[in-house]
Formats: C-alpha cells, structure tokens, sequence
C-alpha cells in the first residue's frame, strides 16, 4: 500500500513536469513570433531603401557624337609639267618651305641653247630694224620693208617668251608655304607629265571635315565652335565652322560641313580621324533627371516621387535627352525629389527610406 502511494507521486510529478515544460515552450514560441511580427512592422514601416534625386534648374545642351577627319589646309601633289630628266632635287623629305622656294631641277639644257639662237636671232632683227627705219627717216626704203622687219623682231620677242616659260617649268618651286612629302624622283629620272614628284601640305590649318544627320543640319550655324578629340592624345580641340555642303548628299542624308582649327604646333596631321561632340542646342533654366530615374508609361513617361516617406506616381514629359539627362517640360518642380534606384520594388503609396539624396 505504501508503496502504491509512492508511484502515485511519482507520476503525478512527472506529469505536472511534462505539463509545464510544453506551456514553457508554447511562451517562448509565441514571443518568437511576437518579435518576428514586429521586426516586420518595423520594416514595413521604415519603407523600401531607394536612391533620390533633388530636381534642380540648370542649362541643358543638346549633344551628338559623330566621326569626322582631319583635312590639310592645302595639299597639293608637285608634278611635272614635261618629259625631262630631274637633274637636281633642292629640297628634303618633311622640310617646311615658303612659297617660291625652289624644289626640283629638270633637264634644260637644249631649251638653253633654242633660247640663245632666238636671241642672236632677235640682235640682228634688231639692228634691221633700226637701219631701215633710219632709211624710212631719209626717204631712202620703202615703208613695206621696214613693217616686215619691225614684224620679225616681234615675233622673236614672243618667241623667246614663249620659250622662257617653258624653261621656267624646268624649275619646280613651291605654290605656297607648306611641309614637304615623300620625294619619289631622284637626279637622273626620267619623268613625264603628271609624274608625281612629291607633294606639298600646307598643316599650319587643319580642316575638319563631317556629316551631320538631315534632322540637325539646321542647327549648324556658321562661325560656331565645335569641340573635337583624335585618337593620338587626350587634348581637346576647338575648330570653328566656315563652311558648309549647299545641299543634302542624296544617298546619306547627311549635310557636309568644313571647319577649321589652328596647328601651329603640327600636332594634328591629316587623313586623323576626329571624334566631335556637337553641341546642338541649348536650354537655358531647364528641369533634368538622371536618366535612370524615367519610366515608360500608358501616356508616354512618368517617375517615382518621394513624398513624405511614401511613392508618388507621376506623368512627366520630357524635351531633350542627353547621354545621362533627360529635360522635363512639365509634370516636375523644382525642389520635387524624383527616385532613381529599386524602382521595380515600388508601387504607388508604398512607404520608402532614401538611402542618399543628390
């Protein structure tokens, strides 16, 4: 009987531990719970984290990135005028020579010799004519003799002109300032006509040469600076425009347009490639947003707005577009702080936390 008793207790014991350590497990599961909920209230609560943006008004320009080349000044190619052998070559590769400056030497020696004959020739049609006209003076010849002599000593005269310019072709000299090319004949070659002896590029100027689109050929204006790079240094250069296509190339669409840069230090060369940004037009107290910060949307665009903590849907529509801005025209102020970053999360009246603002 007594030990019935002690096995009632005993069990009786074991049961109430059972019975208190599930009620024990059952609290902390609930304010596991209980915690777990508020974390997530609290999250809800401090909203999605998003970058902003403050809107702000500043000068706005349109910009266009094409490719253009460098074109020399003048550049011409110094060729022969006649089939004669070079005797003399009085100038070096890459020289900078002025205008008259004597470049190549042909062959003249038989042209020297027709010219000495014409001038003998020319002495003794000369004396003819002042002894007839001495004779005309006296009544002594007739007036027929003295025209025939007088018309001989002329056409000597032209002669030995005629024969002058073709000894000055034997001289080739330089048509204007400028840095000489390759030279491609030596004393003893024997060129004709429209060999090319060298050529001759005048790079104190450097042209820039490029097609701008039909759509913006209008917003070219002359006497504008454009700005330009080429591949061989990061220095950025300024050409002013001088020039342009009177009409639109039929297969591109593109109007030609020529300007022009200093290269006093020869630092440009032609035949480079330029990269130009052209500056098209500009908007002067313009609304802008980073790019990332427009979305598509039924009537055309449209951004998140942080207001008071929460998002805002708005329609914008937007004017020029550049490589990292967008113009807005209506739907923002200034001061409006537009959202650029976690826009798939967002929805309208969702709560958000900026990270940053710029």
């Amino acid at each position: 009987m007594k030990r019935q008793v002690t096995l009632f207790k005993s069990g009786l014991y074991a049961l109430l531990l059972a019975t208190g350590g599930s009620l024990l497990l059952q609290a902390c599961a609930s304010k596991a719970n209980d915690k777990e909920a508020t974390a997530t209230a609290a999250a809800a609560t401090a909203g999605i984290p998003a970058d902003g943006h403050i809107v702000k008004t500043s000068s706005f320009s349109d910009e266009l990135e094409i490719t253009g080349s460098l074109v020399a000044n003048q550049e011409v190619s110094i060729v022969s005028e006649l089939p004669r052998k070079v005797v003399q070559v009085h100038v070096k590769e890459g020289n900078v020579v002025n205008t008259g400056a004597l470049l190549f030497q042909l062959d003249d020696a038989d042209l020297q010799a027709q010219l000495e004959r014409l001038r003998q020739q020319e002495k003794l049609a000369a004396l003819n004519e002042a002894r007839l006209k001495d004779l005309i003076e006296h009544d002594a010849a007739v007036q027929q003799d003295y025209d025939q002599a007088i018309t001989n000593l002329k056409v000597l005269e032209a002669e030995i002109r005629a024969l002058q310019v073709t000894i000055a072709k034997t001289r080739i000299r330089a048509p204007f300032d400028g840095r000489i090319g390759i030279i491609r004949a030596y004393p003893g070659a024997l060129v004709s006509p429209n060999t090319e002896l060298t050529n001759i590029v005048d790079d104190s100027r450097i042209k820039v040469e490029f097609q701008v689109p039909e759509k913006y050929a209008h917003l070219i204006r002359m006497n504008e600076q454009q700005a330009f790079t080429v591949a061989s240094d990061t220095t950025l250069y300024h050409a002013t425009v001088i020039a342009k296509e009177s009409q639109i190339d039929a297969q591109t669409r593109t109007l030609l347009i020529r300007a022009i840069t200093p290269n006093a230090q020869r630092a440009l060369v032609p035949g480079q490639s330029a990269r130009l940004t052209l500056a098209l037009r500009t908007a002067d107290n313009a609304l802008k947003i980073p790019s990332q910060a427009l979305m598509p949307s039924a009537k055309g665009y449209a951004v998140y707005l942080a207001k008071n903590k929460a998002v805002q849907f708005t329609e914008v529509q937007i004017g020029q577009r550049g490589a990292y801005d967008v113009q807005i025209l209506k739907g923002l102020s200034a001061g409006d702080t537009v959202i650029t970053s976690n826009l798939l999360r967002l929805t309208p009246g969702a709560n958000v936390e900026l990270v940053t603002v710029k």
